[in-house]
């Protein structure tokens, strides 16, 4: 019964990213994007650990100490901040680099897709942003990616979709500056 039900949860999800992704020009990255849950490592994990209301790669990590799916998964889908470490030459440890824009943007859609799988009736605009800002992933990301997710969740938040998304189409993956960035001459 898991093997359907967790197959039916990562396809929607993969098309409501792919709708997102179409919708601001990124096809590639909407045709590709989570391919690896397909794979033996991801996907029987996935249905083991199947629970409907969130990730199994969080019951895995329970019940394990860690989970396998998961170190898969962000190895392999650009689309996560996870993947955005590398040894600086500087301080000779591991640190989190900025995420490119097309990343940053399929980052956005993937987050708004799990909270509407994950959600359902439930999912509103701040969604995203109401799990983000507690979570301790805006420790460990970059800041600049961080100000960056931030900012466009808020967008999202009280523009709603049809505005952020022209404005991703339009400034974010057209390289222009963000707001503050004009303001110091900050760099992309």
């Amino acid at each position: 019964m898991n093997i359907w039900r967790h197959f039916k949860t990562i396809t929607y999800h993969r098309w409501l990213v792919r709708q997102g992704c179409f919708q601001v020009g990124l096809y590639w990255q909407g045709l590709i994007h989570d391919l690896s849950k397909y794979s033996p490592t991801e996907f029987w994990v996935g249905v083991k650990y199947f629970q409907g209301d969130s990730s199994p790669n969080g019951a895995e990590r329970k019940a394990k100490g860690y989970s396998e799916a998961w170190m898969h998964h962000k190895g392999r889908n650009r689309h996560h901040y996870e993947y955005w470490t590398d040894m600086s030459p500087v301080t000779k440890q591991y640190e989190s680099v900025p995420m490119p824009r097309k990343y940053l943007v399929e980052m956005v859609m993937d987050r708004r897709a799990a909270c509407k799988v994950y959600q359902k009736d439930a999912y509103h605009s701040g969604s995203e942003l109401e799990y983000f800002l507690p979570s301790r992933e805006r420790q460990l990301m970059h800041p600049q990616t961080k100000r960056e997710l931030e900012y466009i969740l808020t967008m999202l938040m009280e523009q709603g979709e049809e505005k952020t998304f022209r404005y991703i189409k339009t400034h974010v993956l057209a390289g222009l500056p963000f707001p503050w960035q004009q303001q110091s001459g900050e760099e992309n």
